[in-house]
């Protein structure tokens, strides 16, 4: 790393883009969510990964965005696309076919066994907040080979039990996947504003690998709504290089600028 690239200045939310999308790797297939997978997965695009092909739920293949999507019906990811298949087709053929290696999600809360609430906060006859509901996520999280989750940490979103499983982890005991057939890996890796996690391999609660520059155990546990645990081999997540931040930042600059009609 060069003098330059120690000094540079930087977000937690851009380091978390950022390690997000170095989570890609050129030529896979990737499923993509709204929000902050759309974000990295168009910066892996942009970068290292030039070749992965990115497809949305709303049937568009090998799409190239130029600004990121409101949602999976923004015209920009059509105009795009390499093709543009139905909905049907979307799942059935390529998802359930087996063809998408990765999925790359968003949630409102996650737990320690990396189950997603994006349904409800609260009690289910009568909760606190009503969430937009699992779209796409709970297929591409049974039928994708693997599924790579981020999200800002905060107690909130990092919950011991989410309140509601809309996509399943591994289940309320960690062995929800256990002798089911002809399904993906599940969540293998999650990344925050923070850290690293990944499920540990025989318990499947996630276990931090990494922290993020700058950050601290102290600084995860108090954002965390359980008794987090450390791998024995801990990291530091590596910094954002200077030609990273500025494709991330032009990519967002012109996302808000055809967003306000300019």
């Amino acid at each position: 790393m060069s003098p330059e690239e120690k000094t540079l200045d930087y977000t937690a939310g851009e380091m978390m883009t950022v390690t997000a999308a170095r989570a890609l790797v050129n030529g896979m297939t990737c499923f993509v969510g709204i929000g902050l997978p759309s974000e990295a997965a168009n910066l892996a695009r942009l970068t290292h990964a030039p070749d992965v092909v990115l497809i949305y739920e709303s049937g568009t293949l090998q799409t190239k965005p130029d600004v990121l999507p409101l949602s999976i019906g923004d015209g920009e990811l059509c105009e795009s696309a390499l093709t543009t298949v139905s909905v049907p087709e979307m799942f059935r053929y390529w998802l359930q076919g087996g063809k998408v290696d990765v999925g790359f999600l968003g949630t409102a809360q996650i737990d320690r066994f990396a189950n997603l609430n994006t349904t409800l906060i609260g009690d289910y006859q009568a909760p606190k907040v009503r969430l937009p509901g699992g779209g796409g996520a709970p297929e591409i999280a049974t039928n994708a080979g693997e599924v790579f989750i981020t999200l800002k940490h905060s107690p909130r979103a990092f919950v011991r039990d989410v309140d509601f499983i809309t996509t399943l982890g591994f289940g309320r005991d960690g062995k929800g996947r256990d002798g089911v057939p002809s399904i993906g890996q599940g969540p293998t890796r999650v990344i925050s504003d923070l850290c690293v996690m990944k499920p540990d391999s025989a318990t499947k609660e996630l276990t931090v690998v990494s922290l993020h520059p700058g950050v601290t155990r102290a600084d995860v546990v108090e954002a965390t709504g359980w008794a987090i645990r450390f791998a024995d081999e801990l990291e530091i997540t590596p910094a954002p290089r200077g030609e990273e931040l500025e494709i991330l930042r032009g990519l967002k600059a012109r996302t808000e600028r055809a967003h306000a009609g300019q």
